[in-house]
């Protein structure tokens, strides 16, 4: 199974979700690749869309080792792997710079997408993460812990494809998800795109645009 594009996906995923139609949905994008796929999702429901942003903490001396993320909202969810944590004898000020530097890096991208425009709140409500797929999942099982902390009323994963052993961690942590294709042999997301560029930062913020007209006009509640 290949998408065209991210469109094409998101287009295909949003059919897969009209269960959704006519409720409380908040579409959360996780940038880049998410956001024209959740455009999509956002259209079909007409629902308000908004930026996922979320950061990885990773331990100083190795960064590729999460030791944590952040999650943007007001004020900022903070996610700590205290296993990695204590084996990696991280101090607590370690920590802290590693977080206040992603906190820095989420706001320079909240000002150039959204303007500043604040997280929309997803309190009660159902909260919808859109990726264009998911490989290992780390980052969107951040986002499923922080956005706990903001009570929801059901956390819900919309991916147009990833392996199964991903999708079955996510199952155990977010109320649902929604997977279209779960291939056993994987390799990247993008071998599953005819079509899979990189998106500028100008493309992000026309998508977001759409978004913003989608908040207007969904029921939002």
């Amino acid at each position: 199974m290949k998408f065209e594009d991210r469109t094409d996906a998101g287009k295909q995923l949003a059919a897969a979700l009209k269960d959704f139609l006519e409720q409380d949905v908040v579409v959360l994008a996780l940038p880049r690749g998410g956001v024209p796929v959740a455009r999509e999702v956002a259209n079909y429901l007409k629902a308000p869309l908004d930026l996922l942003l979320v950061r990885k903490l990773g331990v100083p001396w190795q960064p590729e080792l999460a030791m944590g993320a952040v999650l943007d909202s007001n004020p900022p969810i903070v996610v700590r792997n205290e296993d990695v944590i204590r084996q990696a004898a991280v101090c607590e000020a370690d920590f802290n710079s590693v977080r206040d530097r992603e906190l820095t890096e989420i706001d320079r991208r909240r000002q150039l997408y959204s303007t500043g425009r604040p997280p929309i709140d997803v309190t009660g409500r159902i909260a919808l993460i859109v990726d264009d797929g998911v490989a290992t999942g780390a980052t969107v099982k951040a986002a499923i812990k922080g956005l706990r902390k903001l009570h929801p009323e059901a956390v819900v994963v919309a991916i147009p494809v990833g392996p199964p052993d991903t999708v079955f961690d996510l199952r155990k942590l977010a109320d649902r998800v929604v997977c279209l294709h779960e291939p056993g042999s994987f390799g990247a997301i993008g071998y599953f795109y005819h079509d899979f560029a990189q998106l500028s930062d100008e493309e992000v913020i026309a998508s977001l645009e759409v978004g913003k007209t989608t908040n207007q006009t969904g029921s939002g509640g």
